[in-house]
């Protein structure tokens, strides 16, 4: 009786998962120091290896936890609680890219930071985008990827119906185009980058333009793996009408990964261009 469970919160067992993470994070992160300084790669894919079979058995435990009951009403109260603070996070990350492309834009010759600018970084001279960088036509491949996202948008949000209602087959139908969705859009971005007109380094709107779209790119291979797991966990019958927390915190991930690309769309491509 003294150890019986009289409340709704789940009391998490002891876990090797954040040290192990931890050590990982820190070898990575020497082991990209080697590599930049043309040291060793090994370090660095070392820690990124640890760091990935941390992930898996973390999120492991995560999916064992919910499937035994632990994931009570007030537990999935506050992952969406931490969901919502991580996108919030997500946001931000974002908004320093928007800055910086939107400040070079509006001011294109910085003379402030003029002195920082190495032989090879060209400011761009009044001139945006900078003389000699061919921008992409936004009516193409970035207009084409649009479309893909709010379509994968709408697949996803059928199949979250689909799961509430308990219709099963819409359910598997609409994961699976989304990730299709997802995978086709990553490999548009693929082919448009391969024929940019410009490099990341060499002037300041490359700089910004692949980090901003790079960074979300990386987003919806995140966001496609997440609702990957969620298809196979749907297909092994692991979500119920009343309990998939799991697959909402993907369905809010991938509405944001939406919801940022048409800023990108917008500001980036069109205005930007």
């Amino acid at each position: 009786m003294a150890h019986e469970k009289r409340h709704d919160y789940h009391i998490l067992a002891p876990s090797p998962w954040p040290v192990l993470g931890a050590f990982g994070g820190a070898t990575m992160l020497g082991g990209l120091v080697l590599w930049f300084h043309d040291v060793t790669p090994a370090v660095a894919i070392i820690g990124l290896l640890i760091v990935l079979y941390t992930m898996y058995a973390w999120w492991s435990d995560v999916i064992r936890e919910g499937r035994i009951g632990d994931h009570t009403p007030v537990v999935q109260l506050g992952l969406r609680y931490g969901m919502i603070l991580f996108i919030t996070s997500e946001v931000m990350f974002f908004s320093a890219w928007f800055w910086s492309f939107f400040k070079h834009a509006i001011f294109p010759n910085p003379e402030d930071i003029s002195t920082l600018l190495t032989a090879t970084w060209h400011a761009a001279d009044g001139v945006w985008p900078p003389e000699g960088v061919v921008t992409f036509d936004p009516w193409s491949l970035p207009l084409i990827n649009t479309l893909i996202l709010l379509l994968s948008g709408c697949t996803v949000t059928w199949a979250h119906h689909c799961l509430i209602e308990g219709k099963r087959p819409g359910l598997l139908y609409g994961l699976l185009f989304t990730v299709l969705l997802g995978a086709m859009f990553t490999t548009f971005q693929a082919i448009e980058y391969s024929e940019a007109g410009f490099s990341f380094a060499g002037n300041i709107y490359g700089s910004n333009f692949f980090m901003a779209t790079g960074f979300h790119g990386f987003h919806v291979i995140i966001g496609t793996l997440f609702l990957l797991v969620c298809l196979l966990r749907a297909k092994a019958g692991q979500f119920t009408p009343e309990h998939h927390i799991v697959f909402e915190c993907a369905a809010w991930y991938w509405h944001f990964v939406d919801v940022v690309w048409l800023f990108l769309f917008a500001g980036i491509y069109i205005w930007g261009g």
